[in-house]
Parts: structure tokens; sequence; C-alpha cells
């Protein structure tokens, strides 16, 4: 694959005038932890106080280590969780305010939502001809040849051919790759605006992983689609994003142009990533890769301060362990939030 023209100039200017298709402002989703009933323990800080913009066309990148907070995030912008505090925005309204008819429409019609693994995606006991045809029940299509010929337009786009090869077939009769194409198919069969794809490739064989995403790219620029694309591998969000945003123990600490990131990474856990890479000169292979030591802090009691500082190799002592930093800007549309960028 090759990497993406960067579309986009800023953060959260476009020189078009375009609106955000999302908006999402200092969002904090807890979860309350009890030992008893009446007995509250504290909370896990999933994510905390976090903002961004996405516009339409746009693939944003969402990238993090494991316990990030990437999946909580995801599922708050599907309306699946309710923030303590903050808010998420689709074309200027609040998720919060949305009646639950209005709440169907954005599900099942605005937001496309394709999962981690295909296999637990997709239930057994349901032909490729069901799965496919069920959304379009439920979107109020009754017609049933009318169904018929969308599942077979779209299983065309997503390279499931010669179709009747595969309308009558269960998910256990197929790849890995071709379940992940029928997942990919039901997420754009309602013709959606934004697509979410959690971390679509982590399960497919490496040779699978860049049809996968080449497809995805195809598709979002075919329909001009606004993707989410979550994953902890930044090796495949290089080829495939805009822009992205790093998160680490449930805050974003770093948003920059892809292209920009790359040549400029400031944080020192986007420097860490980054240099964590594989390298494809095979003179490098025998070196190690020097990572921070130690692993990520819990978030029920997260340390004082900037969230990596216990880790950090260029801490600033008697700041970094003490004062939560700002987001900072860094250049034109990159921000971090690291004391080593203040003013």
């Amino acid at each position: 694959m090759e990497p993406r023209t960067q579309a986009v100039s800023d953060l959260s200017t476009r020189p078009d005038g375009q609106t955000p298709l999302i908006q999402v402002r200092d969002l904090c989703v807890w979860f309350e932890l009890r030992r008893w009933v009446f007995s509250r323990a504290g909370y896990v800080r999933a994510v905390d106080g976090i903002s961004l913009d996405l516009y339409p066309g746009e693939i944003l990148a969402v990238v993090g280590e494991s316990g990030s907070g990437k999946s909580t995030l995801i599922r708050t912008l599907l309306g699946l969780h309710r923030p303590i505090r903050g808010s998420v925005s689709y074309q200027g309204k609040d998720l919060r305010s949305f009646t639950p008819q209005e709440m169907r429409w954005y599900r099942n019609t605005q937001v496309g939502y394709v999962q981690q693994d295909p296999y637990g995606a997709l239930p057994p006991f349901m032909s490729v001809r069901q799965l496919l045809e069920e959304p379009l029940l439920i979107g109020g299509i009754r017609d049933r040849r009318q169904r018929l010929e969308r599942v077979r337009e779209v299983m065309e786009e997503v390279k499931l051919t010669p179709v009747d090869d595969f309308l009558f077939k269960f998910p256990h009769m197929l790849s890995g790759g071709q379940q992940q194409r029928v997942v990919i198919a039901r997420s754009i069969l309602m013709r959606p605006r934004l697509l979410i794809a959690d971390e679509p490739v982590s399960m497919l064989d490496a040779s699978i992983r860049v049809e996968i995403l080449k497809l995805l790219q195809a598709l979002q620029q075919r329909y001009h689609l606004s993707v989410i694309y979550i994953t902890h591998d930044l090796a495949t969000a290089t080829y495939f994003a805009d822009r992205i945003i790093v998160m680490y123990a449930g805050k974003a600490v770093e948003q920059a142009l892809m292209s920009r990131l790359l040549a400029q990474a400031a944080h020192p856990y986007t420097v860490a990533l980054l240099t964590a890479l594989p390298d494809p000169d095979p003179e490098n292979a025998h070196q190690i890769k020097e990572v921070p030591p130690g692993e990520p802090p819990s978030l029920i009691a997260p340390p004082p301060g900037c969230r990596f500082h216990p880790r950090c190799p260029r801490i600033i002592q008697g700041l970094c362990d003490r004062e939560e930093p700002p987001d900072f800007e860094v250049g034109p549309g990159h921000r971090a939030a690291c004391w080593l960028y203040r003013p």
C-alpha cells in the first residue's frame, strides 16, 4: 500500500469551511466500582478528557496499547456509554439529546461498525444472505427482490465473488478474510456517513491485512466516508489515516497530521511507539529496540501529573510528576500534552 496523500491541514479548522461530522469535547467516561451495593470503591477512568473533530471524508486513526481507552471511546461514539462529563455531537447535535428513535436512526443508518473479531461478530446460524438482509429489514426495506439486489451489490463491492458461491454459506465455511469482508459489507449496507473500524485487521493473517486495508480505503474514497480507525499497530495507521490521535492511559497525548507525526513526533510516548516499529532493513534486524520501562498505570488510581511520567525518559522532576500537562501547540495542527513544549 502507498501512504495516503494528506488531505487535512489543521486539527480544528478547515480551509474549505466544512463543519465537523463528529465533535468530541472534554469527554470523560468513568466506570464506578463498588465493594458492596452501597459501598463505592472508586472509578475506572477509561476516557479522561479527550477532545477531537472528525470531518467529512477524513480518516482519523486512534492509536494506543491495550487499556488506553480506545474501545471505550468508540463505544461512547456509538452511544453505548454515557459520559460523566463532556459531549459527543453528530452534525452539531449532542447524542445525549437524541430520542430513542433518533438513536436508532443514528446507529442503523449513519454509522457502520467493523468489529475486530469477524467470527465473533457473525451469528453462526445465519447464512451470508441472512446476515446481510437483516440490516435492510431493520431499515424498513420489505421488498425481498430489492433486498437481494442490494445484498448482491454490496457483495460485489467487497469482492465476495462469484456472489452465488457465497450467498448461502455460513460463517464457519469462510476464511478469516472472507468473514471480515462480510462484516465490512454489513457495515456499509445502509450507506452510512461514518465508519468505525475497531482493529479490523488485527486477527487476520499478515498476507490478508493489506487486502482488507485496501478494500476499506477504496470504499472510503468511493463513498466519501468519514472513518475512525482504531488500532494498536502504528505501522498500519501510517498507510491508512490522514490524521492521528495517540492515546495513553485514557488521555490523548498527541494529535497531528500523520505525515507531520512521522516526521516530527513530539510526545516521548509517541517517539517510543515509532522507535519500536519494525525496520524493513535486514541489516538492522539484530538491533534491540529500546522501549520505556514499566507498564501503563492503573486507571483506577492513575499517578499525579502526566500519566506517562513514571516511564518517561525525559521527565522534568517536580513538574511532570505533579501537574497534569495541557495540550501545547507544537506546530500547525499538531498538539502534544507534554511539559517539554510549554511556551
